[in-house]
């Protein structure tokens, strides 16, 4: 079992459901990932993911290693066939096989590079650990997706929602640098598994992959978009058109208090590290109403719940075997 993308999972609620029982009773399964070890392997920078991460596994007993390929790692080349005989020292071949030996499941975050859409669809180095790998693999977001996250953020809805189908907006937000579009794609794979009225609001020119919006409502006046919204969601990405572009820094499409008031009394979120002032306003990140924080949180219980599927199915296949067809 490899958790790669918000589509490996079976139905969503009954993952949201287990997610919070695991909330409840964090160590309950404490020994079930005993003399078991994941291996964290890092191609970018991070705070969340992997604190929570290595959190969860320790929660379930788990020997953690961390290995961050910016500056400890060789460089791996990941085309079949390649003559290495310039920058990449070792092939993702032997790199994946080796690090099999080493642990029971590997963890790869690697971002979208931004400049080869093409290359950066495929899931270059994802794909390589797939493909080569002997363990379950863990996507701690990759080029195209960020599935622990879409996962946090449908546990803080379960939790904060008053209604069965409450209206979720994921609205573009201005951000000075160039972004990638995973957090938004799984968000937007997620919501397609939900009972909401779902809106996806950017400016012209920021539409997301197509077969991923297929379907989607899509509304480019953002204040038309947040009224009477249960959830608003802000996050940017770059240009998909003009891939990996900043072409639009409007920043009245900044999330402020005014277009708050607009909503049901909505809930903000984002998935942090968040820009104050940039894409959204210290009133609206400071207020009641904001759970990121608590998003934050709901991250180990996410990557738990994954972890703890993973390590079931690698103890004994039979038994979630039968689960499954249940």
């Amino acid at each position: 079992m490899n958790y790669t993308t918000i589509q490996n999972i079976d139905s969503l609620s009954k993952w949201v459901k287990q997610a919070l029982k695991i909330k409840k009773k964090p160590l309950k399964n404490k020994k079930l990932g005993k003399d078991k070890t994941l291996g964290m392997l890092f191609f970018n920078s991070s705070l969340r993911t992997r604190l929570s991460t290595q959190k969860a596994a320790l929660n379930l007993g788990m020997n953690v290693m961390v290995m961050n390929f910016t500056n400890e790692g060789w460089t791996l080349e990941f085309e079949d066939g390649a003559v290495m005989n310039s920058g990449a020292s070792e092939h993702i071949k032997e790199a994946a096989e080796v690090v099999s030996q080493y642990c029971d499941i590997i963890a790869v975050r690697a971002f979208a590079g931004l400049i080869d859409k093409e290359k950066d669809n495929a899931e270059t180095v994802l794909s390589g650990f797939i493909k080569h790998a002997t363990v379950p693999i863990i996507n701690m977001e990759s080029a195209t997706a960020h599935p622990l996250q879409a996962l946090a953020d449908a546990i803080t809805m379960a939790e904060y929602k008053t209604k069965h189908k409450p209206k979720v907006v994921l609205s573009w937000a201005p951000h000075p640098k160039a972004l990638p579009q995973a957090v938004a794609n799984s968000f937007l794979e997620m919501m397609q598994l939900q009972d909401a009225d779902f809106i996806l609001t950017h400016p012209e020119g920021y539409e997301l992959n197509p077969d991923i919006t297929k379907g989607v409502t899509v509304e480019y006046d953002q204040n038309k978009a947040f009224e009477n919204a249960d959830f608003i969601y802000a996050k940017n990405w770059s240009s998909y058109k003009d891939y990996g572009q900043v072409t639009n820094s409007d920043t009245s499409w900044t999330i402020t208090a005014e277009k708050m008031k607009r909503t049901n009394n909505a809930k903000f979120m984002h998935c942090l590290p968040v820009r104050r002032n940039v894409i959204v306003t210290d009133e609206v990140l400071d207020s009641e109403n904001s759970i990121v924080i608590e998003q934050a949180n709901n991250r180990t219980f996410a990557a738990q719940l994954v972890l703890q599927k993973i390590l079931e199915t690698h103890l004994d296949p039979k038994k979630a075997t039968k689960k499954s067809k249940k």
